[in-house]
């Protein structure tokens, strides 16, 4: 049986870029957009309704912006993830964005196989980040001097593990959400955005054993 499309939402108040997201996504069976909307408000609404897997979210809109219709998609309990498609990547930008619960943050320069990419992987609750965007976060927490604290380098061991964001949060005892600050946290340190790429680093600077863990 195949696998069902990952069900989109677009958040945009310019209607030739929500055109042209549609799009991008036209034809392909992986993916379904479920419905437009012109505004943050307009998106919570819709993803109450509609209950998206993904909603593209961009940041300033009318009405209600994407941070805070992030934290109230996040208030209200809804499952949708938001990876955030904005032209934007100032700190004033970036850091409320991923704060709120932003699983992901790509320009909108960014190439189609990318925007297919982070939005397969935020389906899945795995963060996907723009370059510059993990530049930004990696200068916020002084990396790479900044060595990983002990809660990210059991959360980095996980991932190691192939462990989802979900079970690390179980075996962890955490929530979700703070697992994703967490794994956030250890990409802009690592100068990574991926779960791959931070574990080949963790094992190139000896953060992790080469052997597996017992278990």
């Amino acid at each position: 049986m195949p696998e069902a499309p990952i069900r989109l939402l677009i958040a945009d108040d310019h209607p030739i870029v929500r055109d042209g997201i549609r799009g991008m996504f036209a034809g392909d069976p992986g993916f379904e957009v479920l419905a437009e909307a012109g505004d943050g408000a307009q998106a919570v609404e819709l993803a109450r309704v509609l209950e998206p897997d993904v909603i593209l979210m961009d940041l300033r809109m009318p009405r209600m912006d994407g941070v805070t219709a992030i934290r109230e998609l996040a208030r209200l309990g809804l499952k949708a993830r938001v990876l955030v498609l904005t032209t934007y990547d100032t700190d004033s930008d970036v850091l409320p964005a991923i704060e709120a619960g932003a699983t992901g943050y790509l320009l909108k320069d960014a190439r189609r196989e990318d925007l297919v990419r982070a939005v397969a992987a935020a389906a899945r609750g795995e963060a996907a980040l723009a370059p510059s965007v993990a530049t930004r976060l990696l200068g916020q927490v002084r990396a790479p001097a900044d060595p990983l604290s002990a809660r990210e380098l059991e959360i980095l061991s996980l991932i190691a593990q192939g462990t989802t964001n979900r079970e690390a949060a179980a075996r962890l005892f955490i929530s979700e959400a703070t697992v994703k600050t967490h794994v956030l946290h250890i990409y802009a340190k690592l100068g990574v955005n991926d779960r791959a790429a931070a574990v080949a680093v963790a094992f190139q600077r000896g953060l992790l054993p080469l052997s597996p863990p017992a278990t």
